[in-house]
Parts: structure tokens; C-alpha cells; sequence
């Protein structure tokens, strides 16, 4: 009697260990499925890492646009509040000369899991791109002298007519200063 119960006990503890066999490879697959369909849906978003000197010559085109830079982060309130009116502003001058680019300045590491999938959600249709420079004392000073590095901040500009604002735009501030400009 005592070898059937151990034989029972037996049968059901390898029974149990081949479902938590399966249940773990179960678990393995949907992960990976899950990291197929996350990368699938990052790589739809085009998000190239500048240094400064590749992005300094969005800050100083000579040409018949206007140019609309604003330096942000995703872990910025006051910059998504304000994201949406850029996005209108690229919507409205879809047709016009006028580039809106939006300047993250996430951490580098955070592109993937963080930038990403924050331009996707929010379906941005400006350009965005990743600043990855670490000298911020020394780039600052570049994009203004009147910049002390805050965010949001924003540069407009068209040929030699430029003006900064370290400042969050409401959407009429926004429009008024590039009609101003533009």
C-alpha cells in the first residue's frame, strides 16, 4: 500500500512538473511574440540620435522656411501639454515652407522603451529627433545666450530673423509668433 501511494505521488509531482513545463514555455513564447510585435511597431518610428554639431545646422538654414525648434523630454509636463499645438502647426503648414522639428532630450537609453513609444501613441507628425550630447554647458550657449538650459524651449527662425523663448507656448502664443515671423 505504501509503494502505490508513493508511486501516486510520484506520478503526480511529474505530472505537475511537464505543466509547469509548458505553462513556462507558454509564458516564454508570448514573450517573445510580444517583443516581435513591440520592435515591429519601434521600428515604424524613425527617431535618429544627433549629436549637436549634426543637429546644429537645423538651428542655422538660409532658405526661404521657417523653422520651428523646440527642445523637449517626455518627463516634461509643461512640454506635452504644449506638444499638441506644434503638431498643429505642422498640420496646418503641411503645404507651406515651414519644418517643425521637435528635439528630445530623453536619455539616450530611454529611446527605445520611452521616446518611441511616445511618438507613436501620440501618432507625432513633426520630426523628432534625440539629442545625445552631454555637454549641455557647452551646446546651451549655441542655441542661446539667454538660454539657461530650462525646458520647454523653443527657437524660430527664417534666414537671419531669429528669436528664442524658454518659455511653454499656449497654442495662440504659438501661432502669433510664427505668423509674426513666417
Amino acid at each position: 500500500m505504501k509503494y502505490a501511494v508513493l508511486l501516486f505521488m510520484a506520478v503526480m509531482l511529474q505530472s505537475c512538473a511537464d505543466t509547469k513545463k509548458e505553462v513556462a514555455n507558454d509564458i516564454a513564447t508570448t514573450n517573445e511574440t510580444e517583443k516581435e510585435d513591440a520592435s515591429e511597431a519601434l521600428s515604424e518610428v524613425n527617431i535618429p540620435v544627433y549629436n549637436f554639431e549634426q543637429l546644429q545646422p537645423w538651428l542655422h538654414k538660409q532658405n526661404d522656411t521657417t523653422y520651428v525648434v523646440n527642445f523637449w523630454a517626455t518627463w516634461c509636463k509643461p512640454c506635452i501639454k504644449e506638444l499638441p499645438y506644434f503638431e498643429e502647426v505642422t498640420q496646418q503648414y503641411a503645404d507651406d515652407k515651414l519644418k517643425v522639428i521637435l528635439v528630445s532630450l530623453d536619455f539616450p537609453d530611454k529611446l527605445k522603451d520611452q521616446v518611441a513609444p511616445f511618438v507613436e501613441k501620440r501618432n507625432l507628425q513633426s520630426q523628432v529627433v534625440l539629442l545625445d550630447d552631454p555637454d549641455a554647458n557647452g551646446w546651451i550657449p549655441k542655441v542661446s545666450e539667454e538660454w539657461s538650459g530650462a525646458i520647454p524651449a523653443t527657437v524660430i527662425y527664417k534666414n537671419n530673423e531669429r528669436r528664442f523663448y524658454e518659455k511653454s507656448f499656449t497654442r495662440e502664443e504659438l501661432f502669433e509668433e510664427i505668423k509674426s515671423i513666417h
